[in-house]
């Protein structure tokens, strides 16, 4: 091969990310290798992120293959000591072309693969400048890094780091490049997206940003959340939801459970009375509006009665995607350290918690035959809703927004019929 491969798991700001990691590692004039860029939310990320790992040395004989992301932060001597691997990036580094110019020779030993910091002596976040979001219609802009909070569950402020916001004006150049580069829709990312500005001088908050993101870059046709932490909301957010049509009617929550006492000891901040509280506020300020969300079935300790909160939770909040993730101990991180239920209760609370999500993303789908709706095609023959559900475009150019009719489902995403259209 030559030239840099990008392999990419996780969230978006990995994908946001990885562009800036083919950027940088091109600087240095690094050739021939494959940047892997992992995911520690589950195990299974990790094992995902290991095989991939395998096959790319398979495929890839002569290429260096350079492991990086949160699952390399926060478990390191795993991937140094796989003979695949030719060097460690930490998060920090990963984004630094100094680190591409002073990867370690082939053959060399676990530790001196290794180039991976302390993620918690990292203090800002500097802006990162893409052109393009490769095999994406949408573009992605990270405007936070890291995690103050400590939920049991998660490892992912190990591997991020604390709370960081790119400065405004960063993010309005970011904004203003990608839109005058063709990109319709712009989606706001972060690890925590909505601590965004408590490190900024005036502590802006994210709907804050938004705002003034609308308001100075006027050429931004849509502008959407990637995930929001609902008790962060602010009165700026709300006001968008409310009167902006250009501020996509989608939310991606992080709920996480329905059950108080499961919320508790997952230290989260806050409880099912305040999801079921925020669903409604909002859906009355904008009642075209889906949520998404992301849910962990079979905690340690859920009883049968706990895991049937989340489920009603998920249907009383009208949840239309529902992530499920079997619970996952990761090293390190008080949950693992509690009494773990059997696995295959864990996965079969997930199936049935699935099949309850499934249950509301096709009554979802039912609600939106008949309705008018603005699609943005993307690169795969199907398209995305202003409230961000799947719909089949086979005949439409990527980039295209076009207004269409829905005229029906087959259960798995909106079929369509044209109206007009905006030429990409």
């Amino acid at each position: 091969m030559s030239g840099v491969e990008v392999i990419t798991f996780g969230c978006r700001l990995n994908t946001y990310e990885s562009e800036v990691m083919r950027a940088e590692a091109e600087k240095a004039g690094l050739n021939n290798a494959v940047l892997v860029n992992t995911c520690a939310v589950t195990g299974e990320a990790v094992r995902q992120a290991r095989q991939a790992i395998r096959r790319a040395r398979r495929d890839n004989p002569h290429a260096r293959i350079i492991v990086t992301g949160c699952a390399a932060q926060t478990e390191k001597q795993t991937f140094a000591a796989m003979p695949e691997v030719d060097a460690v990036l930490g998060n920090e580094e990963k984004l630094k072309s100094t680190s591409y110019r002073a990867l370690p020779d082939f053959g060399v030993s676990a530790e001196e693969k290794l180039r991976v910091n302390d993620i918690m002596s990292v203090k800002a976040t500097a802006p990162q400048m893409v052109k393009h979001i490769d095999g994406h219609v949408r573009a992605f802009i990270q405007v936070q890094n890291g995690c103050d909070h400590r939920c049991t569950f998660c490892i992912i402020p190990y591997g991020r780091g604390n709370s960081r916001s790119v400065p405004m004006g960063a993010v309005v150049d970011q904004a203003r490049k990608l839109t005058e580069g063709g990109y319709r829709e712009i989606v706001l990312t972060g690890v925590d997206a909505t601590s965004y500005g408590a490190d900024l001088p005036g502590e802006p908050s994210l709907g804050y940003l938004a705002k003034t993101l609308l308001k100075q870059v006027p050429d931004i046709l849509r502008l959407r959340l990637s995930s929001i932490d609902s008790i962060e909301a602010d009165r700026h957010l709300m006001d968008l939801i409310a009167d902006e049509p250009r501020f996509m009617p989608h939310l991606h929550l992080s709920l996480q459970h329905g059950d108080d006492m499961i919320l508790k000891r997952m230290k989260r901040r806050h409880l099912r009375d305040d999801a079921i509280r925020f669903c409604r506020e909002v859906r009355a300020l904008r009642p075209d509006i889906a949520f998404g969300a992301d849910m962990i079935a079979g905690f340690p300790t859920e009883t049968d009665e706990m895991a049937e909160n989340a489920a009603t939770l998920a249907e009383e909040c009208g949840i239309s995607s529902l992530h499920v993730f079997p619970y996952s101990p990761r090293p390190s991180t008080p949950a693992a350290r509690m009494p773990q239920l059997d696995r295959a209760l864990v996965k079969e609370r997930a199936a049935k918690l699935r099949a309850r999500g499934e249950a509301l993303r096709i009554a979802h789908l039912e609600h939106m035959v008949g309705s008018e709706q603005t699609i943005l095609v993307e690169n795969n023959g199907f398209a995305h809703t202003d409230n961000f559900t799947l719909v089949a475009a086979p005949d439409l150019a990527p980039r295209t927004l076009a207004r269409v009719v829905i005229t029906g489902h087959n259960g798995k995403h909106l079929n369509m019929q044209y109206l007009a259209a905006q030429a990409a």
